[in-house]
């Protein structure tokens, strides 16, 4: 049972999310085996395009980006088994998701995923935001990997 952490250098080798959407800026634990499991960073700042209208005078992250954070999370652990790569990673579903508490500027929020199951290129994982072990969002996401266009 390995233990990996990687750098924002390494999480771009392996998803295809760039600036201004790539919302995982590191992965502190990441294991394949026995589960598949990772926990991500997202320094959360004001400089975030997204608060320019959302909104100016009271930021708040928007619920949709904590989700697609645990997503991208989810999709690192994903892409690095070896039947994956060179694969493009698709949010599928939702099921059972809960938002319990605002995400600010100034706020590190911790992406912890592990997944629950995987077969023939779809999965499931259960996942949970955090901020100071507050939870901000959890529940259960769904994704397909498939051949991208034209490299199949």
């Amino acid at each position: 049972m390995e233990k990996k952490s990687l750098d924002i250098t390494a999480i771009q080798e392996i998803i295809p999310h760039r600036f201004p959407f790539l919302l995982v800026d590191r992965i502190t634990e990441l294991e394949l085996e026995p589960v598949i499991r990772a926990v991500g960073i997202k320094n959360v700042t004001i400089n975030e395009p997204f608060f320019q209208g959302h909104f100016p005078s009271y930021p708040v992250m928007p619920g949709v980006l904590i989700v697609e954070a645990l997503a991208q999370t989810a999709c690192v652990a994903g892409m690095m088994l070896e039947e994956n790569r060179g694969k493009i990673p698709l949010f599928t579903g939702i099921e059972d998701l809960k938002f319990r508490r605002q995400v600010v500027p100034g706020d590190t929020l911790r992406l912890e995923v592990e997944f629950i199951q995987m077969r023939h290129g779809m999965g499931k994982a259960r996942v949970r935001a955090s901020v100071q072990d507050q939870t901000a969002a959890e529940g259960i996401i769904k994704f397909a990997i498939i051949e991208q266009k034209g490299k199949e």
